[in-house]
């Protein structure tokens, strides 16, 4: 699936900010959570026009105050939400990995990439 047909798919409810060269990632992990999402359709786990709608259905629930500001985090809980809904993962599993990075990235020195076996309690 290429971008254009991304876009098209979500354009009506949460178009993807872009610019002349491509999308926009204002953090290496939005840029993740993208690839994650085309790779995810790509194996069949779920069509543009329900990811269209999972995504748009979080940029709503945001409401009228959201600024634009905080797309990849409504991108990132709608990811969240259809692959536990397609049985791809659970709640547990993403609150244990949510927790794996935020130790990660306490335990992590300033300015050095975060790992996840800068975890504490990887198992190494």
């Amino acid at each position: 699936m290429s971008t254009a047909e991304l876009d098209a798919a979500l354009c009506r409810v949460a178009p993807l900010p872009r610019d002349d060269a491509g999308p926009l990632f204002a953090a290496p992990w939005q840029a993740q959570a993208f690839a994650m999402t085309l790779h995810l359709h790509a194996q069949g786990l779920f069509s543009w026009t329900e990811w269209a709608e999972a995504l748009g259905a979080e940029i709503r629930a945001a409401g009228a105050a959201d600024d634009g500001s905080r797309y990849y985090e409504h991108w990132l809980a709608a990811l969240e939400k259809i692959v536990a809904a397609h049985g791809a993962t659970d709640a547990r599993a993403l609150s244990e990995r949510a927790g794996a990075w935020s130790r990660a990235a306490a335990a992590t020195p300033h300015g050095q990439p975060i790992e996840l076996a800068n975890d504490p309690l990887a198992k190494r």
